[in-house]
């Protein structure tokens, strides 16, 4: 009896590990971008049955909260900002309970300069492309109209979109990709199960700008999940994406009706 009694324990501690490991991960996507998926889901299903075409339709972020108020709107913008990297603040507390913390992931101060460079070279590599498909997409009717800012004329409206692009960055590279990655591994999936479930993930909040926002934020999704396990850092892709972010939502800021390239509500 004795001498099952060790692997019979063994095996019951693996699969509390793994249930614990799992209801872990779905609490934390349910708590961010998991409920994220649903909501664009939602949203698409609306767009969709709504008269007329995708590309007649709008969808705004950073949209002002109060209008009329900038103090009060300033308060909402940067409440939203601060409580959207609660998640995130989860995912550190979870990881230094086992010991490892951010740093496993690749997000801390270690290589600042690698991280800026290879982040700056990505961004530009998909930046350009990501316009070509977002255009074409739109055009062939497969994607809303995606208007990146509609703040007010106000003093706070750039470092509030800049701030913002950070905090879309954070959010969802480090529960998308590292937090995510690990712990799929963890649950025994395979590489491309796991890079699969990871791109699928990104696609689907994105679904509210249309078929296009899906199946190119996937893509990017597989591109940042090899960048990652060949980097074995988010940093990098942190930078990617906040640039990237404030490319579109800066440049969207002073650009639009401005030059006719770039569609508007």
């Amino acid at each position: 009896m004795q001498a099952e009694a060790g692997p019979r324990a063994d095996d019951r501690e693996r699969k509390l590990t793994r249930t614990r490991l799992r209801d872990e991960t779905l609490l934390v996507l349910a708590l961010s971008l998991g409920a994220s998926g649903v909501s664009a889901l939602i949203s698409f299903v609306g767009s969709v049955t709504e008269p007329g075409g995708l590309k007649d339709q709008a969808a705004t972020l950073n949209a002002s909260a109060a209008p009329g108020r900038p103090w009060l709107d300033l308060a909402w913008q940067l409440f939203g900002i601060t409580t959207a990297l609660v998640p995130v603040a989860l995912v550190a507390h979870l990881l230094l309970r086992e010991g490892a913390g951010l740093r496993a992931l690749g997000f801390d101060r270690t290589r600042p300069w690698p991280d800026l460079g290879r982040g700056a070279v990505v961004a530009a590599v998909i930046g350009s492309s990501g316009i070509a498909f977002y255009l074409a997409a739109r055009g062939f009717g497969f994607n809303l109209t995606v208007v990146p800012e509609a703040l007010p004329q106000v003093w706070w409206k750039f470092p509030v979109l800049i701030l913002s692009a950070m905090q879309n960055s954070i959010l969802e590279e480090v529960i998308v990709v590292g937090y995510l990655l690990r712990r799929l591994d963890q649950l025994g999936w395979s590489p491309a199960a796991a890079l699969a479930g990871s791109s699928v993930l990104r696609g689907s909040y994105h679904l509210y700008q249309g078929i296009g926002g899906f199946i190119g934020n996937m893509v990017m999704g597989v591109v940042f999940v090899y960048l990652y396990r060949r980097w074995g850092r988010v940093g990098p892709l942190v930078v990617a994406h906040t640039l990237l972010d404030i490319g579109a939502f800066v440049g969207y800021a002073l650009l639009a009706g401005k030059v006719g390239w770039l569609p508007t509500a």
